[in-house]
């Protein structure tokens, strides 16, 4: 900033100093060129100033604007670049999210049906069991009173009937025997 008022000061002065002259100025100019005023040269001058200038100075500035343009081009590709960037991972973030869902959804399903299956499973294997311990109980129920039959019946004979018993007839031993078992 201190550099641009420097430089406008220095092209200020000079007008300044030209513009607080007196007419004296003016009429010897009058003299030497014939005319009232000078704007015919200092237009010429100007023109000629002007045409230097945009000689010098006009590429370099177009290749300054140019470049700045370019660089603020390739920025805004960046950036938009990165945004939809941005906005794909986005979408795909989504996606998987909804994939995940809907897995956690099947997995949880999955896992009731197994759990209904092996509760099934268990409900019936337990049947079986219980039918089978049943009749294993009924076998044995049947076995031992079978087993007691017997011994009831060996010793009511033992103990009733002798030698001699032996000339006993039917209907006597079947009264013993009732007698015995009942």
């Amino acid at each position: 900033m201190g550099k641009f008022v420097k430089i406008l000061a220095l092209l200020a002065v000079p007008a300044i100093l030209l513009a607080s002259g007196d007419n004296a100025a003016a009429e010897q100019y009058f003299k030497i060129t014939g005319r009232h005023t000078d704007f015919v040269p200092r237009l010429f001058n100007f023109i000629l100033l002007a045409g230097l200038l945009y000689y010098l100075l006009a590429n370099p500035i177009k290749n300054f604007l140019k470049n700045r343009t370019d660089s603020i081009a390739k920025e805004l590709e960046e950036i938009e670049a990165k945004r939809q960037q941005a906005k794909n991972s986005k979408i795909k973030a989504e996606e998987m999210l909804k994939e995940a869902k809907t897995k956690a959804i099947e997995i949880i399903e999955d896992a009731k049906k197994e759990a209904e299956v092996i509760k099934t499973n268990i409900k019936k294997h337990a049947e079986q069991e219980v039918v089978a311990l049943e009749k294993i109980f009924n076998d044995k129920c049947e076995i031992e009173r079978r087993k007691t039959l017997r011994e009831t019946t060996v010793n009511v004979l033992d103990e009733n009937i002798s030698t001699e018993d032996i000339p006993l007839d039917a209907n006597k031993i079947v009264q013993i025997v009732t007698k015995e078992v009942a």
